[in-house]
């Protein structure tokens, strides 16, 4: 038997044990005692707050056997030091993301974000709240993580057809996020989290081969006849390649090329 059922709890009980069991006894039609024999996990987990009285809206799935854990996401993944390289503009949510799927997929993710790492934007965060001096590369927008790390951003989605939210959700919680989130319809990490979280995230890029350039302005695109050539950064520096994913934020700005 493997069933999935919804039940509604007042927020009081709503993390209470005895209080779901009771709940999967009414709506499933068994006794409790037998119920407790059972195997059940919390799959969504949601609030309506549309009458009176608050509930808590639980999907729950029930079975006579016992439920599979996740697969660590880290097994996946295999070295790629030595393999072609895709070149990533952004260390944001979506660089690194794309970074670990293009492990998964055997390429080498080589990524270069203008502003600093997740750590070292806390200087110049203090140096624009107490000085009022603006880095214009690394500050509440630009930097390791996107500009949600600092500010309290949020990134959410409304699709459920494009790319894998739960895998997304599931490396999160692997790197430091709270598993809550993988359940609650609306989930939520927290800023005074994110930054390990992010760190975490290009540790385990790094480890497998990735590399991370930071203070790394991309400039230009290199184009011959259609063709990406490499790109542009810094002063007067080149990085080659054929292949690129722009991962740069909506407030990058447009490449020379584009204009």
């Amino acid at each position: 038997m493997n069933k999935t059922i919804d039940i509604r709890l007042s927020p009081e009980v709503a993390d209470d044990s005895d209080a779901m069991v009771a709940g999967i006894s009414g709506k499933m039609g068994l006794p409790a005692e037998e119920i407790r024999n059972f195997h059940f996990r919390i799959e969504r987990r949601s609030i309506d707050a549309r009458g009176r009285r608050v509930v808590v809206q639980l999907r729950i799935r029930v079975s006579d056997q016992p439920l599979p854990l996740p697969s660590e996401l880290k097994s996946n993944l295999r070295p790629v030091f030595d393999a072609p390289e895709v070149i990533i503009v952004g260390a944001g949510p979506a660089g690194y993301f794309a970074a670990l799927e293009l492990i998964e997929l055997g390429l080498r993710p080589v990524i270069f974000e203008r502003g600093q790492d997740v750590r070292s934007r806390r200087k110049a965060l203090r140096d624009i709240q107490q000085f009022g001096i603006v880095n214009p590369h690394s500050n509440y927008c630009f930097g390791e993580g996107g500009a949600g790390t600092y500010s309290d951003g949020k990134l959410y989605t409304r699709s459920h057809k494009r790319g894998n939210i739960d895998k997304v959700l599931r490396w999160l919680v692997q790197h430091g996020a709270h598993p809550d989130i993988l359940v609650d319809a609306h989930p939520h990490i927290g800023s005074n989290k994110l930054p390990r979280i992010v760190s975490r995230l290009r540790e385990t890029i790094e480890a497998f081969g990735g590399m991370v350039h930071f203070d790394a302005h991309v400039t230009d695109l290199a184009i011959e006849s259609g063709q990406l050539r490499g790109i542009h950064w810094g002063d007067d520096r080149f990085h080659p390649g054929n292949a690129l994913i722009l991962a740069s934020g909506h407030s990058a700005g447009a490449f020379p090329s584009f204009r």
